[in-house]
């Protein structure tokens, strides 16, 4: 249930974004289906696009640690990566090169889920072969 409901919020954080960019096309006269026009428009293009490059191997990690190590941890780590991803996105949409803090936080926790999902479906292969 943790799991599912930090996977909403994540989808929730990534339609946020989502949302952001339909103001700025209007906000910057984008008109669809163009994606660059002015900078600001396309820092939150950019923010809601690498969000979306994330979310397949961050989920796929999200519910795999859960699984096989910790639901509790995996929905930690999960929040871990929705604030990063928010700091990230607000951040980029500001200026570019002050959105590392934000990448970082959501870095790590995506990694020590991947790490940790690989760790533990590893130690149950090995404990039943």
């Amino acid at each position: 249930m943790l799991t599912a409901a930090v996977t909403l919020v994540s989808l929730l954080v990534y339609a946020w974004m989502g949302m952001r960019v339909g103001q700025g096309r209007s906000k910057f006269g984008v008109s669809a289906p163009a994606t660059s026009g002015h900078p600001d428009f396309e820092r939150l293009f950019r923010a809601h696009q690498n969000t979306l490059e994330s979310l397949p191997a961050y989920l796929a990690a999200l519910w795999l640690f859960a699984f096989y190590v910790s639901e509790v941890w995996a929905a930690v780590l999960g929040l871990v990566w929705i604030v990063g991803r928010v700091i990230y996105g607000v951040s980029y949409a500001k200026a570019a090169e002050s959105r590392s803090t934000g990448f970082m936080i959501q870095a790590l926790a995506f990694v020590i889920l991947l790490l940790g999902a690989l760790v533990g479906v590893v130690m149950l292969w090995v404990r039943t072969h």
